[in-house]
């Protein structure tokens, strides 16, 4: 199945208008807190509306297109509640780059049960048929796409251990050995080489949300928790959890919730670190040498 297809326009006014009705207009536009790679704003139409939207560069529109994808995806499995997309493009007046419209999510108080439910709607994620994401193999993306700023590629194999280590670690490693030197590198060539002694090849595919902390999920209308700002692949669902715990973790109820719903195979918790250490290189190589020592730690872990 295809996933690509983000309807786009020249500017902003033309998408209100094709989606809304020659006569609604930008009415306001306030920014609201977006994350560090992309601008956002809710914009408030002439009929009372609110859409959301956020802009980029021009040469940026990718981003928008992959995280488009990347809904439709998670959207496809029916399990859990993700933004609707309206459309995309490139502006030269309004922004003067790239956006994306979408729904605005008015956030709610969450239900008495909120991580319960969270915890069952991501499993049911992880349980989803992963046969149209991938063409011809288990693991990876029919495109590759991006965690934050950075590319992440998604070429499929039939091996999630494989899978992990070329198109997780690896490039993620090589952006990195500057920051390394020469007793990193070694150790990082190392670790790769010992990945098949730590990581377990997964009971089944799971489409994953890639980029699972909480400022990533939000609270809808219905009171439960909706997902954001995917980096979708299919991989093992230990990934999506391990994301989980790497800032902060999420309440115990969702933890024990989802273990209910679907159990762990043993020595989740041995492997959780080098899933993580994937989000770790990867803020090492967007944001600098602060994130240096929490990569060698976990590196050492395995060593």
């Amino acid at each position: 199945m295809d996933f690509t297809l983000l309807q786009q326009f020249t500017s902003i006014e033309d998408a209100i208008a094709s989606f809304f009705g020659s006569r609604v207009k930008i009415a306001g536009m306030d920014r609201v807190s977006g994350g560090d790679i992309n601008q956002a704003y809710r914009l408030t139409l002439s009929d009372g509306a609110h859409i959301f939207m956020k802009s980029n560069k021009k040469e940026n529109l990718s981003f928008f297109t992959a995280e488009a994808e990347g809904l439709a995806a998670i959207a496809k499995t029916g399990a859990i509640g993700v933004p609707h997309v309206l459309c995309g493009g490139v502006d030269e007046g309004r922004v003067k780059g790239s956006f994306l419209l979408m729904e605005f999510i008015e956030g709610k108080m969450r239900k008495k049960d909120y991580w319960e439910t969270f915890a069952y709607q991501l499993a049911a994620v992880h349980r989803a048929e992963t046969a149209d994401y991938t063409a011809k193999g288990a693991y990876g993306f029919a495109h590759d796409n991006f965690i934050g700023a950075g590319k992440q590629k998604n070429k499929v194999y039939d091996s999630w251990i494989s899978f992990f280590r070329e198109c997780r670690l690896e490039p993620q490693f090589e952006k990195a050995f500057h920051f390394l030197g020469t007793e990193g590198k070694k150790k990082a060539l190392r670790l790769l080489d010992r990945i098949d002694h730590i990581l377990v090849e997964p009971e089944h595919p799971s489409l994953l949300h890639g980029d699972l902390w909480s400022g990533n999920v939000m609270v809808g209308e219905d009171g439960k928790a909706w997902l954001i700002d995917p980096a979708v692949y299919v991989g093992h669902a230990e990934a999506d959890l391990a994301m989980t715990e790497l800032f902060g973790g999420f309440s115990k109820a969702f933890y024990d919730a989802y273990r209910e719903a679907a159990p762990m195979q043993p020595g989740y918790e041995r492997r959780r670190s080098l899933y993580n250490l994937y989000h770790l290189l990867n803020h090492l190589n967007m944001f600098g040498l602060s994130y240096l020592p929490s990569v060698i730690g976990v590196m050492e872990e395995y060593l």
